[in-house]
């Protein structure tokens, strides 16, 4: 009978990794106690062993591209997923209560940490690198593509549900000539977002989507869908088409799944994105439906492996200013972050989509706009 250690090795040999091997998506073990933590708790065990640094590798983000292509991370399962799920089944994870939790875990972490990892525009979501040749390019180029895909005229108010840092409003104002209200669940984003477009007509809001309770002529949407909850699907969409004038349009930006499920990884509920999930397009279609004309679906999935790859390197060269304050369980547990995302992207195991639906159908037909 095969000891923990031969089980492991076995299973990642489907993926061509080896442990204690040469290629740079092989893994270092310097913790005997990883093959058990890891068999027993699935992804769970990998992600905390790794903080713990029990293990090591130095390209984590191919490692996490073999073992998703090999669907190795389908053979190993945890009790943690299934207590995820059953909670999910049971709870409203992303009440109003309970939706400020990520904004305090992961968005309130500091802004001066954020600034050193993204680009001068601070998006914090997935660029477009078309055209792109380095990250503020790719950000920029997709803070465009959303204003053309709004169609924007001069005057009009726009609204940004989840508006991060201020970025994408900033650049509708400044560019397309637009008002705009923007809202974030975050206090550390609303005061950076409210200096930053200080002088500008725009307005910040700490609030809640539910919260909402006037008329736009655009809505849009980024990097916010993926905290919303397969419960709150429909919500959040009523709550648009009550607040979108007639004829108006409506962008969704966000991580997708290729499969329907109503919870996401526990690693990274545990430790970065608090009650988040990733919708299908079967949850996003019933949640739409009789509200909206779905009117462009556009994917550009693989340019988060490059965004992610972006921020990696910035954020590994600037953790000099951040290793007193944050430590170096945070530097493992932000580096499995960002590769293993990045790894998954490369995979094509998840998507980046951007929706854009109408109120009432684009009279004469929309056009696909990249």
């Amino acid at each position: 009978m095969k000891n923990n250690k031969e089980v492991a090795a076995f299973i990642l040999k489907e993926a061509d990794i080896k442990i204690n091997g040469n290629n740079p998506w092989d893994i270092t073990v310097h913790n005997p106690k990883f093959y058990q933590r890891v068999l027993s708790s699935g992804s769970m065990g990998l992600g905390e062993s790794y903080m713990d640094g029990w293990w090591d590798c130095e390209q984590l983000d191919e490692f996490f591209y073999k073992i998703i292509t090999a669907k190795i991370n389908t053979k190993i399962r945890s009790s943690s997923l299934l207590i995820n799920v059953v909670m999910a089944h049971l709870f409203n994870r992303q009440s109003k209560i309970r939706s400020r939790q990520v904004g305090k875990k992961h968005y309130d972490i500091g802004n001066d940490f954020y600034q050193c990892m993204l680009d001068k525009h601070m998006a914090y979501s997935c660029g477009y690198w078309r055209d792109a040749r380095n990250l503020d390019e790719a950000q920029a180029d997709k803070l465009d593509l959303i204003c053309r895909k709004l169609s924007l005229n001069a005057g009009e108010k726009i609204l940004d549900i989840g508006c991060g840092w201020g970025g994408l409003i900033k650049y509708a104002v400044e560019k397309y000539k637009v008002k705009a209200v923007g809202i974030t669940i975050s206090k550390k984003q609303a005061e950076f977002a409210k200096k930053l477009c200080q002088g500008l007509p725009i307005e910040i809001r700490l609030q809640d989507y539910r919260d909402i309770n006037e008329k736009f002529d655009s809505i849009v949407s980024v990097g916010m869908f993926e905290h919303v909850g397969y419960k709150n699907y429909r919500e959040l969409f009523k709550v648009v088409n009550k607040s979108l004038k007639n004829h108006g349009l409506c962008l969704i930006h966000t991580i997708a799944s290729n499969q329907t499920a109503r919870t996401c990884d526990p690693w990274f509920d545990k430790y970065i994105f608090p009650n988040g999930m990733l919708p299908s397009i079967k949850q996003i279609g019933i949640a739409t439906e009789g509200l909206f004309v779905m009117e462009d679906w556009h994917n550009f999935g693989s340019d988060y492996d490059k965004t992610l790859m972006a921020w990696y390197k910035k954020f590994n060269n600037n953790w000099d200013k951040f290793k007193d304050e944050y430590g170096d369980r945070f530097y493992r547990m932000w580096r499995y972050y960002l590769l293993s995302l990045a790894g998954g992207f490369r995979a094509r195991y998840m998507q980046l989509w951007q929706i854009t639906l109408s109120k009432d159908g684009v009279l004469g037909g929309y056009k696909s706009i990249r």
